[in-house]
């Protein structure tokens, strides 16, 4: 029998979600052949899971980071594949974090051959976690804010950011959880779908975000030199509007996003930007899935009946980041994204922004998998958000790294 099989994971077996770590397996027959699979229980009970097919080394050793997967969830060396890979047995599921104080824990297992993964050789687990040492979490109701504070260890001061999710509304934390545990004090803001706040609002009023950012800027341990906002979807042209009409905004970053206010009017100081046309009737719904297209919902973007809803961004002085996926189904953000970032190089404003191939609409942090597919918790459709498994992965890697360089350089 030989040494018993060990799967280690390094550096060690507890980390950030955004951590990637090297998984290794130690004890096998020189060329054995073996499955690797990664399970997963989400807070609802639901199991993901992915599975892949590897040889060991002469000297009966795996090691992920350097081995190639032969077959099963994906193939190749993918040192992470076993995590964005994971997928659940329902369809249309979204892997998310809702309480951020406690971890994802995966378990990876070692099965003999490449069959029926009856024969388990080996196991260890990876505790996940989307809050780092020593950051606290603080709810904040104060005025009409919900939210939710991170801070990060110690006195600081560190750059401040507004962390803002789409229309599916609520109050999401695991993104300002971990930007947290990078070094930013963040606050993670619900404006529609939480609490009292209506699931679909008439208005947005610009003064709550406004009381968002000097909230922020009252803490002691964020620094004065201005705030950063990013936002998912609907939260990106939030993140926008913020960054044109609220002064203290330094730097945004627009994930999936538009450069016009989409759906809900927006009110100003003293005048309102109406949303984007669109018609719910141009909504098309798959016969064979069920999944429900908005590709054609909004109006023409290049007609200049649609161009009182755009958000002046040209007048901002903060600095922009746009980043986009060329697979997202759910709405043209690669069209969108390019129309912004036009329309600030003619003003001559510096802009950044990354277009993803194989990437769909829900740009998440690295590791969590792509969803192609899942209910909207305001609409209540199932809808189809795009991308392709491995190029959305790197894309969410790419991303992540970006969006904290960004709000770094300019915070």
């Amino acid at each position: 029998a030989g040494m018993a099989v060990q799967v280690t994971v390094l550096p060690s077996p507890r980390c950030l979600f955004d951590d990637p770590v090297q998984i290794c397996v130690a004890g096998l027959l020189p060329q054995q052949a073996v499955t690797l699979r990664a399970s997963l229980v989400d807070e609802s009970g639901e199991l993901f899971q992915a599975h892949a097919h590897y040889r060991a080394g002469s000297s009966g050793e795996l090691d992920l980071s350097r081995s190639p997967a032969l077959g099963g969830s994906y193939s190749g060396v993918e040192p992470m594949g076993l995590l964005w890979s994971l997928q659940s047995k329902a369809p249309y599921k979204r892997l998310a974090k809702r309480n951020v104080l406690t971890p994802f824990c995966v378990d990876f297992e070692v099965y003999e051959g490449h069959g029926d993964m009856s024969h388990l050789l080996g196991k260890c687990t990876n505790e996940r976690w989307f809050i780092g040492e020593g950051v606290k979490r603080i709810s904040v109701r104060e005025g009409r804010l919900k939210a939710t504070l991170f801070l990060p260890p110690g006195p600081g001061p560190f750059p401040g950011l507004i962390d803002l999710y789409g229309s599916g509304g609520g109050l999401v934390e695991y993104r300002a959880s971990l930007l947290a545990s990078r070094g930013f004090v963040t606050l993670a803001l619900a404006y529609m779908a939480f609490e009292d706040l209506p699931a679909m609002p008439e208005i947005l009023e610009l003064d709550y975000f406004e009381e968002a950012v000097n909230f922020l800027q009252k803490q002691q341990q964020v620094k004065d030199t201005g705030i950063g906002v990013l936002g998912l979807s609907k939260g990106a042209d939030l993140a926008l509007s913020m960054a044109t009409f609220i002064p203290g905004i330094k730097a945004a970053v627009s994930i999936s996003g538009s450069g016009f206010n989409s759906f809900i009017p927006l009110r100003v100081d003293g005048f309102t930007v109406p949303p984007h046309p669109y018609d719910l009737g141009r909504m098309k719904i798959s016969d064979e899935s069920g999944l429900a297209d908005f590709s054609d919902v909004l109006d023409d973007h290049r007609d200049p009946a649609t161009w009182d809803c755009r958000i002046p961004m040209e007048r901002s002085l903060a600095k922009f980041l746009f980043l986009s996926g060329l697979d997202d189904t759910n709405w043209k953000s690669d069209v969108y994204c390019q129309d912004a970032v036009q329309r600030l190089q003619q003003h001559g404003r510096e802009v950044e922004f990354c277009c993803y191939s194989g990437a769909g609409h829900l740009l998440e942090p690295p590791y969590l998998p792509l969803c192609q597919a899942s209910i909207h918790k305001v609409l209540g459709v199932f809808v189809h958000w795009g991308g392709q498994w491995r190029e959305h992965a790197k894309a969410q890697e790419d991303a992540w790294h970006r969006i904290q360089d960004f709000f770094w350089q300019h915070l």
